[in-house]
């Protein structure tokens, strides 16, 4: 099958974008006109080039808080995936493109040969698409060959080991709902681990708990806009508190084992439970200022994006965070990390606990938009990525 693969992926090589974009797949399909140009670049080089998933927006937070912080010139390039949650992006490539566009894959080669001198990959995706023709390590030696400074930057899943994982946490995926996918990630992550060995690629990572992973690798803290969160609105102040969960990935994040835990608290009324979903990502901020507790996740044992969401909008946030990733955020800051300790198991206890002690757990959710100042405003961020454009 992947000689195949390869096969179809040298013949469509061949052919003009016109005939390509009709001959694809469903959602692959493109018109010549979908082509986008490349991201404009300085034409005197030196640009930082993020690419190419942009999860949860990042790419683009981490893009333009350099630009703003230092001027230094920074893009992040992102595919557009059916159904995904419209993250702002400096540009945005279709998914067709991305795959099998020769001519997008060699503008883009063009542009970061002439004008970037670094480039960190994201999640052990290819940054020139080219999906049946090439592997991620052909295009990094094709940039290392170039001159271009290489770097790995690890969203989550593409490094944190499953045997690992699941030998920490009793509710880790890798045991429950993700059991059946456990040896193919591990053989993703193993090989992604191998390609940063083999060509000793900087590595960032956007969790504090993937660290355990990659003990070399720098924390890059993800970006959160304070103001586009903030409310004045005070949490745990109505009789019935709105408890929110909005799961990017409900196997992952344990939403099962929420359900089950708020089953009995919904019954006797006692919360108003609101499970989201499908929601894109700019009508996040109104929906988190309904809420009074917001419920991140309960299998992970790291916190990342939508709980900074929710602790910028000074929410109470519950979740499941690793005693290391605590560590690391107490070392980095000097202070705790200002969310709700609760074990799936002890969820309801948890709850109930916030139920009958509001003023205590309103406190801890007052800390919330300070912390997110503290680390997660990109100020932080943009240290990191300065010590990487230093390499």
């Amino acid at each position: 099958m992947a000689v195949l693969k390869r096969v179809l992926g040298f013949v469509l090589a061949l052919l003009p974008d016109a005939v390509v974009g009709r001959v694809l797949p469903g959602t692959y399909r493109f018109r010549p006109q979908e082509v986008p140009a490349p991201p404009a670049l300085p034409p005197e080089g030196g640009a930082l080039v993020i690419a190419p998933t942009n999860y949860a927006g990042q790419g683009f937070l981490w893009a333009r808080a350099l630009r703003e912080r230092t001027g230094a010139s920074a893009v992040s390039i992102a595919v557009a995936m059916p159904g995904d949650f419209a993250h702002e992006v400096d540009s945005r490539v279709p998914q067709g493109v991305y795959a099998a566009s020769t001519a997008w894959s060699r503008s883009l080669r063009a542009a970061l040969a002439a004008r970037a001198s670094h480039v960190l990959v994201e999640a052990g995706r290819r940054p020139f698409g080219s999906v049946l023709t090439e592997s991620l390590d052909d295009q990094v030696r094709w940039m290392l060959e170039r001159g271009l400074t290489v770097g790995y930057l690890a969203h989550g899943s593409d490094l944190r080991l499953p045997s690992r994982h699941a030998a920490r946490f009793a509710d880790s995926p890798f045991l429950h709902g993700l059991a059946a996918e456990r040896e193919r990630w591990e053989r993703i992550v193993s090989d992604n681990l191998a390609l940063i060995e083999r060509h000793a690629l900087p590595t960032l990572v956007s969790t504090p708990d993937l660290l355990l992973d990659a003990p070399d690798a720098a924390w890059l803290p993800v970006v959160v806009d304070p103001g586009a969160w903030s409310t004045e609105e005070r949490v745990l102040e109505r009789r019935v508190p709105v408890v929110v969960h909005a799961p990017s990935r409900g196997v992952v994040k344990g939403s099962e084992l929420v359900d089950e835990a708020l089953a009995p608290i919904i019954e006797e009324g006692l919360i108003d439970y609101r499970r989201i979903s499908g929601v894109p990502h700019r009508q996040m901020p109104s929906l988190y200022r309904e809420a009074d507790i917001v419920l991140d996740q309960f299998r992970i044992g790291d916190y990342g994006v939508a709980a900074c969401e929710a602790l910028a909008g000074g929410r109470l946030v519950i979740s499941s965070v690793s005693r290391e990733s605590r560590a690391a955020v107490r070392a980095a800051t000097g202070s705790d990390l200002p969310i709700v300790e609760a074990p799936a198991g002890e969820l309801e206890r948890v709850l109930r606990e916030v139920l009958a002690e509001r003023e205590r757990f309103r406190s801890v959710a007052q800390a919330g938009p300070a912390f997110v100042e503290a680390l997660h405003d990109g100020r932080r961020s943009v240290a990191v990525l300065e010590r990487f454009l230093q390499t």
